[in-house]
Order: C-alpha cells, then structure tokens, then sequence
C-alpha cells in the first residue's frame, strides 16, 4: 500500500515537473535570444477566427497562423511584460503546489508592479485571462496543468469509481453512493484524478439539473446502467473533459437538451467543441456524440391536432 502511494505521489510530481519544465523552457529560450543580442520574442499560435478550422475528424481546431510578440516593440512590450509576469507566477504555484482560479491569478497580479507605482499590471481581468490562453496554446498545455482552477458546474451519478489524489490524500469517489446531490465534478479531472472502475452502457447528458435531479430520483442510471451527468446549461471546461474522458472509454454519449437555439448550442459545443477553445482541439470535444429529444422536424410531424387525434384513438 505505501509503494503505490509512493508510485502515485511520483506521477503527481512528474505531472507537475513536465509543466514545470515547458514554461522553464519557455524563459531560457528568451535568455538564450538575449545572450545572443537579440530582442527576446514570444511565438503562439494565432486564435483569431482566420485561424481555427473544422477538422476532418468533426471537430474544430486551430491552424498553422502564429504570431510573435518582441519585447523591444513599443506596441508589444506591455502585452510581452504581462505574459511572462504571468508564466513566471504559474511556475510558483506548481513549485509550491498551490492552486488559485483565473480570478485569483489576476488579483494577485494586478498591484505587483509596486505600491509607488501609479500603474497597475492589469487593469481588467480579461487581460489576464488572454495570456492564459496564450500560454495553454503556446506550450501545449492546459490551464488545470499550472494549477489554474475554474467554476464547477456539472454533476455526475452512475456506477463510475474516480481516485483523487490531492492535497496528498487520495479519496475513492463512488458514483453510486453520492446522494440526491450526485457527484460535483470539479475543473480537473486529469491531474492526480483516475477512473478506477466504470460499469456503464453509455452516457446521457442532460442540459437541465431540474431534470437530472428527476432522473437521479428515479434511479435512471442505475435501471438503464448509464452514467447520468447535467452540465447545468453549458458545459464547464472539468465537464467537458469528463464527457471526453468517459468517450474514451468506448462509451456511446447522447446529449439532451431542449429544442431551442441555446440548446442546439449547447449540444454543438460539447460536440465540435467551442472557437475559444479551439486550441485543445479533440480533448474538449465529442463528435461521435448523438443529440436525443425533440427536433424541429418532430415538431412540424407530430402537430397539435395529429396529436390530439391520435390520443383520442387510444
């Protein structure tokens, strides 16, 4: 038992020392370009519009744009500034294993150029939230890989056991046993985080927690073995790498959402993935997913009166 907890806690470690090392790499290449008498530079792939493109694969991902960003460019030195203030804080949090969320990064950020100083690093968190992205596309990496946390939304209940090795304990999460709440999934699901045992037919993914909260009353996923997870509307960035996680797994996903445009939305999503994050490419997306429920042609087929007269015939 102490040599796995052993094994564990080393492939934490290596986790954290190979996103430790790309932004590492990141700053002695711009030391390297220095000593060599040139101005230190930034390349990332381009995440405009122009660049991302729909895969033959049924999803959409980024192509082969980038641009560079020059210290010694007086329209770009501000901007510069702020992305290696914020790889050099990510390398503190993994240093130290700590673990702040987007909005936390920001603030800690936003006053270090000095109390003397009438300026600030940032002036709006969507600054910051950019250069993330940057940084995530830049060094094929995820924002959850430098210990950067986001909202948890989605929820999950099934006959699905997850290890979560964290804060130097390991938890075994029972999907069956989570009560009437079910299993909050939180913004990480790769780091430290293992399916142990998943005995599951499939997976439906239902856009309303009112409506997952019915099924979970009822048992759905233990009468129909599937694993039932509500996204709460649109999906957060943990649930969707759950959803893709439990997909390769072999598990067929079907998504029900409302007939509606905000629910067509939400079942694309998850399915093609977003243009925001068209960086991550397939880990954010599902194309073999299948959308379930009533389509706008179940709509003009099945009309008031042909209903009417076909409940009158029963």
């Amino acid at each position: 038992m102490a040599e796995k907890k052993k094994s564990e806690s080393a492939g934490r470690r290596s986790e954290d020392q190979q996103a430790l090392d790309r932004l590492k790499g990141l700053g002695k290449g711009m030391v390297t370009e220095v000593d060599g008498g040139s101005t230190p530079t930034f390349e990332t792939p381009l995440r405009g519009k122009s660049n991302i493109l729909f895969d033959t694969d049924g999803y959409l991902k980024l192509g082969d744009k980038t641009e560079t960003r020059k210290f010694m460019n007086l329209g770009q030195a501000r901007t510069f500034m702020q992305t290696i203030s914020v790889a050099n804080k990510l390398k503190q949090f993994i240093r130290e294993d700590l673990h702040t969320s987007i909005r936390g990064l920001y603030y800690q950020l936003k006053f270090s150029l000095g109390d003397d100083l009438d300026e600030s690093l940032f002036e709006e968190q969507s600054e910051s939230n950019v250069l993330v992205e940057d940084l995530e596309v830049a060094l094929g990496a995820k924002r959850e890989d430098f210990h950067l946390t986001t909202d948890r939304k989605g929820v999950l209940a099934g006959n699905i056991k997850l290890v979560d090795k964290f804060g130097g304990e390991e938890v075994t999460i029972d999907g069956t046993k989570q009560g009437r709440s079910g299993w909050m999934i939180p913004s990480d699901v790769d780091n430290g985080m293992e399916i142990e045992s998943l005995n599951a037919n499939y997976v439906l993914v239902v856009e309303k927690d009112a409506l997952w909260q019915r099924l979970n009353e009822d048992r759905f996923w233990q009468k129909e073995k599937a694993i039932l997870i509500t996204p709460k509307g649109q999906s957060s960035r943990g649930t969707r790498r759950m959803i893709r996680k439990l997909a390769d797994r072999g598990l067929p996903i079907y998504v029900f959402t409302d007939c509606d445009a905000w629910g067509w939305y939400i079942y694309w999503t998850l399915k093609t993935g977003s243009m925001n994050l068209a960086y991550l490419g397939k880990e954010f997306s599902i194309p073999n997913s299948r959308f379930i429920g009533v389509t706008m042609s179940d709509i003009e087929r099945y009309t008031t009166t042909k209903c009417f007269r076909e409940l009158c015939l029963v």
